[in-house]
């Protein structure tokens, strides 16, 4: 995320995905020869596990870090019987 600032960027958890969007809000307007990847908007969509819960999102030196829940799932095992057919 260099180049964005924890305002110009949005995280969203809808329907079993996390959106991050990011979009450069300028303060004035500017004639740009090439426009570099920090300049750029974008958005990035990741589909997340049954259970799972984003608990917080942190911005530092251009780093974004998500953590995420899993809830604990209970293991279970059982023995299945064979039956033999003749």
């Amino acid at each position: 995320m260099a180049g964005f600032e924890s305002e110009e960027l949005d995280i969203l958890v809808e329907n079993g995905e996390l959106r991050i969007r990011g979009a450069k809000r300028d303060k004035a307007p500017k004639d740009y020869l090439h426009r570099g990847i920090a300049a750029r908007e974008f958005r990035r969509t990741f589909a997340l596990a049954d259970g799972v819960k984003v608990r917080k999102a942190e911005l530092h030196e251009g780093l974004l870090a998500i953590e995420l829940e899993r809830p604990n799932r209970e293991k279970r095992a059982f023995k299945v019987g064979i039956v033999s057919v003749s």
